[in-house]
């Protein structure tokens, strides 16, 4: 399989080097490793044109100068970006992965996520746990379905990607993309690295603060068009997590002003298929002496 793998970056000095040399480690590298500076003001683009320059597999470009954000995030700017590249390779792929810049992966990250899709015809879509050092200090993994595929690592064969678009690029883009895939009859999944978890060096809502981050998975669970007795019982979930009751109520607050401010949201069926499957799951937690998956989605 040829491997593309494009990594859309704003202001990532801090982190940019260990990914880098991480990329650098691996096993199996992508055939091409295109570097996407999207208006960076730090040291970053300098990073990356760097690597490039001693790589010949690397390329490390800049976006067109745009209008700064408070929240850029909010408007999934990184997947505007992913996008843009996407259609400026001119060369042939079999996978084009999206990998984000504040990851450090262990070495055999992309051979065991290539070799799964080469492994199984009727996977589309697949990507790597990740693991992250929460505000107490402790390393942990990020709890996920295992169907569902982190923004951070999405790897997408091709045939799968272009039978999912044209794929809005608003909040939930990640989860929504995923629902598209089940969709065109392709499977997902998450997958355990051989030499342990990538780790995501920035903190979830590490962006502009844990409760605007809050705030934001509410407007994503909006986007996504989620049933609103799955919003309650994953807000009420979320405040067990610090910060204890205001992360969930954060969450609320988001999914509820997004619906008065009337943002964008999936196409109709997407979110019919979102909301069938979460009344499913809520149906397995309230059956007795049945298994209680999570009721995770982020």
């Amino acid at each position: 399989m040829h491997v593309v793998a494009i990594v859309p970056f704003l202001n990532e000095e801090r982190f940019l080097p260990a990914f880098l040399e991480s990329i650098e480690a691996q096993t199996r590298r992508p055939d091409l490793l295109l570097l996407v500076d999207d208006g960076s003001t730090d040291g970053s683009y300098g990073i990356a044109s760097g690597f490039a320059r001693r790589h010949d597999w690397v390329t490390a470009v800049q976006r067109p100068p745009r209008a700064q954000e408070r929240d850029r995030l909010a408007t999934a700017a990184e997947y505007v970006a992913f996008q843009w590249a996407v259609a400026s390779v001119d060369e042939p792929w079999d996978v084009i992965a999206k990998l984000d810049g504040d990851l450090q992966l262990t070495p055999r990250t992309l051979e065991t996520i290539v070799g799964e899709l080469e492994r199984d015809p009727g996977l589309g879509l697949a990507g790597s746990y990740l693991s992250e050092v929460g505000g107490d200090g402790v390393l942990g993994r990020l709890k996920i379905r295992p169907e569902h595929v982190h923004g951070a690592t999405k790897f997408y064969r091709r045939e799968c990607y272009e039978a999912i678009q044209p794929m809005p690029a608003i909040l939930g883009w990640d989860m929504i993309d995923e629902i598209k895939v089940e969709m065109a009859g392709w499977r997902t999944q998450s997958f355990a690295m051989p030499e342990g978890d990538p780790l995501h060096m920035r903190l979830r809502g590490g962006h502009s603060g844990l409760l605007r981050g809050f705030r934001r998975w509410g407007e994503g669970a909006w986007a996504m068009g989620e049933h609103p007795l799955h919003v309650l019982l994953h807000g009420f979930q979320r405040m067990s997590d610090p910060p204890k009751a205001i992360g969930g109520l954060n969450y609320m607050f988001g999914w509820a002003s997004a619906g008065l401010r009337r943002l964008p949201r999936a196409e109709p069926e997407v979110r019919a298929v979102v909301r069938r499957g979460q009344l499913k799951r809520i149906g397995r937690r309230l059956t007795p002496g049945r298994s209680r998956p999570s009721t995770s989605t982020s």
